[in-house]
């Protein structure tokens, strides 16, 4: 009775008690090995050879689950973070024209200017469905073509809609509706040391296909200020983001990805000694992203904030290094004049940021925006003090503008436009735009006309009538004010 209860609960077969013990009997007398082999090994054998039995049976489970458990663990958050946002990133690729350098002395003096077609190439982002695509400024710079390739491999010639050389950011715009737009994150919430993914087009088409490659870790930094090396001295990189997730060339403009799958940064630099990544990358916060592109689609540039003041940096350790800021001057009727502020106070932070060097108080500025009240922590003879205010549009872009002769656009200086500028000189006419063939002359936007054959320049609309009167002559001798030098310039017209 007991067996016969075991053996019909261990399986469906319905066989009697009698039968099955004949059958196991044939089995050991037609095995020799089963006859000189133990009870558990004999009985091992009869569940395999019938396919059924428990042990094999749970060795399968065992195995399928190992199975689960092991995909399971692959998808990484890593994984997860890259598949949601590949499809948003792109190929820039570029056209632009350079000048061929001379051979010989001869072709430096005598020969024609000879200008070839070169090709370049970087990344971007889908920031909207309707073909938005956000870049490097440097990416672009220059291009006489510029193609955008989709992750599925489609081309679209691209409009630029604006660049932002100070943040070193580019708005394009391609003709496709329907596309992955990427997730952005929030910049501001970043920690040190989580995880982060750099996605791009390195090398572009020499990696054979449109998909982008994927590189991963952590964030080594942020609020990072990089100086310009010699071979790029007007950009300043500040407050970027610090990652050692591999950033290599036609990386430029691709997104910065946290662990959530949500664009962080805009990949744009690295400082190494090889021209490769040597875990030094950075990118720009996503926060200043998302602000200078809404400028580009609504002014068609970037509405750069002015507070009137200047500083300085104060005590400055053995080393040369400051780590503290003092007010060097503030212009009159400017938004820091109207807050109290004064030469001299040591200002502490702006919101949330603190400010040690001038690049600090620079980086504040270029995530200033206009109209949006600011506070700043100062302190006034030793007492910590909080002022509001609430910065303005650069004075030269809405100073009343005067046209002189084809291709000049004068405003008149004023304290605000000096301050601004950091002009020394206290009068003239600031040249604010130019033509092509102006600047075949051999003058500069910024420049600061003083004097027009031998007279003093005091405003704009004065300017414009000795211009128009030396051009009558066929000879205009100025004298400018450029970069804190003052020169002399003679044109034959």
């Amino acid at each position: 009775m007991l067996l016969r209860r075991r053996v019909s609960r261990s399986g469906p077969a319905p066989i009697p008690l009698p039968l099955s013990a004949l059958l196991l009997s044939a089995l050991l007398a037609c095995d020799p090995a089963a006859r000189g082999a133990d009870a558990p090994a004999a009985n091992d054998r009869v569940e395999a050879r019938f396919g059924g039995g428990t042990p094999a049976l749970f060795a399968a489970t065992t195995q399928r689950t190992a199975t689960q458990e092991l995909e399971s663990s692959r998808q990484t958050a890593i994984v997860t973070a890259s598949r949601r946002v590949s499809p948003s990133v792109v190929t820039v690729n570029v056209i632009r024209s350079e000048v061929v350098r001379p051979r010989d002395f001869f072709d430096l003096f005598f020969g024609p200017v000879q200008r070839r077609q070169v090709a370049g190439l970087g990344s971007g982002i889908i920031l909207r469905e309707d073909g938005l695509i956000l870049t490097n400024e440097h990416v672009i710079r220059g291009a006489q073509q510029v193609v955008v390739t989709l992750s599925d491999g489609r081309d679209f010639e691209a409009e630029i809609l604006g660049v932002d050389e100070a943040t070193d950011l580019a708005l394009l715009r391609i003709p496709a509706r329907g596309l992955p737009a990427a997730p952005l994150g929030d910049s501001d919430d970043l920690m040190i040391g989580e995880w982060v993914i750099a996605i791009g087009n390195p090398f572009g088409f020499l990696l054979s296909n449109s998909e982008p490659t994927v590189t991963a870790g952590v964030v080594s930094g942020l609020g990072r200020n990089i100086i310009p090396d010699g071979q790029d001295q007007r950009r300043y990189y500040l407050d970027m983001i610090q990652t050692d997730a591999a950033i290599n060339p036609g990386n430029s403009g691709g997104p910065l990805v946290n662990a959530l799958g949500e664009v962080v940064g805009v990949n744009s630099a690295i400082l190494s000694r090889s021209g490769g990544s040597e875990g030094l990358g950075f990118a720009v916060p996503i926060n200043r992203a998302r602000r200078v592109a809404e400028d580009i689609l609504a002014h068609g540039h970037v509405r750069r904030a002015w507070i009137g003041l200047e500083v300085e940096p104060a005590g400055a350790n053995r080393f040369g290094r400051s780590r503290a800021l003092r007010v060097a001057s503030v212009a009159p009727a400017s938004p820091a004049a109207r807050a109290g502020i004064r030469p001299g106070m040591m200002l502490e932070s702006v919101g949330r940021k603190q400010l040690r060097t001038p690049l600090d108080w620079q980086a504040a500025l270029l995530d200033a925006r206009v109209g949006q009240a600011l506070e700043l922590a100062v302190l006034d003879g030793g007492q910590r003090r909080v002022l509001r205010l609430v910065p303005e549009d650069i004075p030269s872009l809405v100073a009343e503008r005067v046209r002189a002769l084809d291709g000049f656009e004068l405003v008149t200086l004023t304290p605000q436009i000096r301050s601004e500028r950091g002009l020394i000189s206290e009068r003239g006419a600031l040249v604010v735009s130019l033509s092509a063939s102006a600047r075949g002359l051999g003058l500069r936007e910024g420049d600061l006309i003083l004097e027009i054959n031998g007279s003093n320049v005091d405003n704009a609309e004065e300017a414009a009538a000795l211009l128009r009167r030396a051009a009558r002559r066929g000879f205009v001798r100025l004298v400018l004010e450029r970069q804190g030098q003052r020169l002399e310039l003679r044109i034959t017209t």
